[in-house]
């Protein structure tokens, strides 16, 4: 405190930007403001940096599409400008088509997601944690992660039919090898001496797993459920580019159908969006999980 003291006195006849100066030093935080402290951190650490520079690339990418349509000759029935696509989005958004796409994609996404990510928890902790489960189970689902997507839509159109429910289970099974994978692989791995600790207080092996195993490997995990995200969207797409009449994937189909290129590129713009606005979300449950478990 004698130190603290000595820095606030002297401070002042420094002049103002001395006492700022020192206020950061001495306390993390400038008088002027957060905004000072901000600038004087290296700028990887400055908590607009993520912001800007996670949105160069794309800007960059953005400004080279449009010099592209604009100084060149290519037709734009091949690379329609960033103009035409905004158009598009506005032509099918006064329409309605474009909410009731976005809104039936998501919602399979979010279902198949939640299943998959539910059954790859379950089965890849019986993997991770029974030697005779992974020996019965291991090369079953290994040989099954290996089958293409579109090769179970034959399978599903025969005994589940076209509608809602073959298109959820599809994103089913791309969601669940994820989260099986990275689970079961981290939980052997978890501290040995952090199960033992548990079993000493008497924990039997559901309570095991739910309070200290799964804790233990938040990290991978979350790590499985990113993949298993990502992996949901685009199974998504091979659901919808066959026997369907609504979704991304029935868009990006007849839009080919039509010729309607600004429309494809809409629909992939669309697709990142989401996909990054639902990896978002995934993240801020991650720091939720390691606030609460961590």
């Amino acid at each position: 405190m004698s130190a603290t003291k000595t820095t606030e006195t002297a401070a002042p006849a420094e002049g103002a930007a001395g006492s700022a100066y020192q206020q950061v030093g001495v306390y993390g935080y400038s008088a002027a403001g957060p905004g000072l402290a901000d600038r004087r951190r290296p700028r990887r650490e400055r908590r607009w940096w993520p912001v800007v520079g996670g949105a160069l690339i794309p800007l960059a990418v953005l400004a080279l599409w449009w010099a592209a349509t604009e100084f060149t000759d290519i037709p734009s029935y091949r690379l329609p400008s960033p103009a035409d696509v905004v158009n598009a989005a506005g032509e099918l958004a006064s329409s309605g088509q474009l909410w009731r796409d976005v809104a039936i994609s998501t919602q399979r996404v979010l279902q198949g997601f939640a299943l998959g990510s539910l059954i790859g928890i379950v089965i890849g902790s019986l993997i991770g944690l029974s030697r005779t489960a992974s020996i019965l189970l291991s090369p079953t689902i290994g040989a099954l992660r290996a089958v293409p997507s579109l090769a179970w839509v034959p399978l599903l159109v025969l005994y589940v039919g076209i509608f809602e429910p073959s298109k959820v289970i599809l994103i089913t099974i791309g969601a669940a090898f994820p989260v099986l994978t990275t689970l079961s692989i981290a939980l052997r791995h978890v501290d040995p001496h952090l199960v033992e600790l548990g079993r000493a207080y008497g924990l039997g092996k559901l309570s095991l797993l739910t309070t200290v195993q799964l804790p233990a490997v938040i990290p991978a995990l979350v790590s499985g459920l990113r993949l298993a995200l990502a992996q949901s969207w685009l199974f998504l797409v091979a659901a919808e580019l066959l026997a369907s009449s609504m979704g991304l994937g029935f868009l990006l189909m007849d839009s080919g159908n039509n010729g309607r290129v600004d429309r494809i590129f809409l629909a992939i713009i669309v697709l990142a969006v989401l996909g990054k606005t639902t990896d978002a979300l995934i993240g801020l449950l991650e720091r939720w999980l390691l606030r609460r478990w961590g």
